[in-house]
């Protein structure tokens, strides 16, 4: 039987009374939390992540809570973003929603509202984002149940994790997916060893791919990886330009990335 995933909450907050009390209240309902209380640490943290949604405090020291929303929304169109902020103006308030907010909750708040209003932001964020057993990837079909890439005639039939790995790709394209957090969740580690492996799986990855020149899997360097489809009519000839000899990983990507 396996296990389900808890749902892994990025909360931002410096006051440590209260981050202390919410992270407790929120792991006690089952959720991971991982809690930063000053905003400079803010995005770092979170491109390492693989985060479900995010709970932020506006006014924090160094970096406000703005611009690290506005920031996290740069690297990832679809994560839910809640502002929880003791900011009542009708102007903060308009600000948070036209960053791209999904809540905008002043405090002092009741903590069980506060829970169903996260339950039912990641029920619609579902919703939108559902699971999937087939995605499009350019002129590829990916069926990530059967763990077979398509095109026309030719079948390619993967490995587990290259199944894995292309799947959490496929479902966020165009979108950042962290290092860090695709070798937890795949791997179980993100040790030299297993960063080493997932650089092969990569290669192998833009392999299958490199029939399809809208189709490149791009290095953004110490951070992560983007599959990068573009849309019909948008080509500009450049292809996955990855050549075969990649060496280690890190330095194919690097090429990639230029």
């Amino acid at each position: 039987m396996t296990r389900r995933r808890k749902t892994r909450i990025f909360l931002v907050e410096d006051d440590l009374s209260f981050g202390s009390v919410l992270r407790s209240y929120l792991e006690i309902n089952d959720f991971e939390v991982d809690w930063v209380d000053d905003g400079k640490y803010a995005v770092d943290t979170f491109r390492k992540g693989s985060y479900d949604i995010c709970i932020l405090d506006i006014m924090l020291p160094n970096v406000d809570g703005f611009t690290i929303g506005e920031e996290i929304r740069r690297i990832n169109t679809s994560v839910p973003i809640v502002f929880l902020t003791a900011k009542k103006m009708k102007e903060d308030q308009l600000k948070g929603y036209g960053l791209g907010a999904d809540d905008y909750i002043t405090k002092p708040f009741d903590t069980e509202i506060l829970l169903c209003k996260i339950k039912a932001i990641l029920s619609r964020n579902e919703l939108m984002n559902p699971e999937k057993d087939i995605y499009e990837v350019g002129g590829f079909l990916f069926n990530s149940k059967l763990r077979t890439l398509t095109a026309g005639e030719k079948v390619i039939k993967m490995t587990p994790k290259e199944g894995q790995l292309l799947e959490m790709l496929a479902r966020y394209p165009n979108t950042l997916i962290s290092r860090e957090a695709a070798l937890k969740k795949i791997w179980g580690s993100d040790d030299y060893f297993t960063a080493r492996s997932m650089d092969v799986y990569i290669t192998k990855l833009r392999k299958y791919l490199s029939t399809d020149p809208s189709v490149s899997i791009k290095n953004i360097h110490g951070s992560g990886f983007q599959l990068l489809v573009e849309e019909k009519g948008e080509g500009n000839g450049e292809g996955n330009g990855e050549g075969n000899g990649e060496g280690n990983g890190e330095g194919a990507g690097d090429k990639t990335a230029g």
